[in-house]
């Protein structure tokens, strides 16, 4: 890795960071598409890099969090129980059956497009919230194991997809937050210790970037806990279409990315 390459990296995790912790969303989802063009993470090994960026970035948002509330709540052990064991899976799929970057960018932009354009539905034309249109906690923690899986596959922790879906389903920002950064950082250590064993076993560009990973991940610390900082202070409606907007653009990135 080179100076120009790691001060890059360090600049682009403390930016995205910045954006995406206030609604609950690591920003690894946003550095995959960097890491792809400009830093040049080979294929399949961008997906444990951004583990690895989400292990070193989240207490950033996590410490900013706990001093805004306690982090351990029942969502958060809902989601952290169905999404833990789903991300080991995702790995195993990430490495046997869509190794290759042009697969993975027409998943990511399959996945993320309907649900951030979605989520910008349902923020511009509202109905109204009522505690029934919650999901059941049994739901909660199959739709977690599900994410769990994905963000295995992708190397996003799931937290940038269980934001937009939980956000969507009536519950608010300020609660989904943090159970979602919680997550992120459990699944993404059970991620990128998945994906180091399998290295050991396998052929390939299978392991972390371990220093550019790292780099990121020190910009994401900083630059997430300002983020979390400023969550109290936006508004609910400003923060849901952030998130969908963000979702929505970085779909629409990745399919023109597999088209070229």
């Amino acid at each position: 890795m080179t100076w120009s390459t790691g001060l890059t990296g360090l600049a682009v995790g403390l930016l995205i960071a910045v954006v995406t912790a206030p609604v609950g969303v690591s920003g690894a989802v946003f550095l995959l598409p960097v890491q792809l063009s400009v830093l040049g993470v080979p294929s399949p090994a961008v997906t444990p890099t951004n583990l690895l960026y989400n292990v070193v970035a989240g207490p950033g948002a996590l410490l900013r969090h706990h001093r805004e509330g306690p982090l351990l709540s029942p969502l958060t052990r809902r989601l952290v129980i169905g999404a833990a064991p789903g991300v080991a899976v995702g790995a195993l799929v990430r490495v046997f059956a869509v190794p290759g970057a042009t697969a993975f960018r027409l998943l990511v932009a399959a996945l993320l497009m309907p649900l951030g354009l979605w989520l910008v539905g349902r923020t511009l034309r509202p109905t109204r919230p009522v505690p029934a249109a919650e999901p059941s906690p049994r739901a909660v923690t199959a739709l977690a194991l599900v994410v769990g899986v994905v963000g295995g596959v992708y190397g996003i922790g799931g937290g940038s997809i269980l934001g937009p879906v939980l956000v969507g389903r009536g519950m608010s920002v300020a609660r989904v937050a943090p159970a979602a950064l919680v997550t992120t950082f459990v699944t993404s250590v059970a991620g990128a210790a998945a994906f180091a064993l399998l290295s050991l076993t396998g052929s390939g560009d299978v392991a972390p970037d371990w220093r550019l990973g790292l780099v990121c991940g020190v910009g994401g610390l900083a630059g997430g806990y300002l983020g979390a900082h400023l969550q109290p202070r936006l508004p609910e409606t400003a923060l849901r279409l952030l998130l969908g907007a963000l979702a929505t653009a970085l779909g629409a990135v990745h399919a023109v990315q597999s088209l070229r």
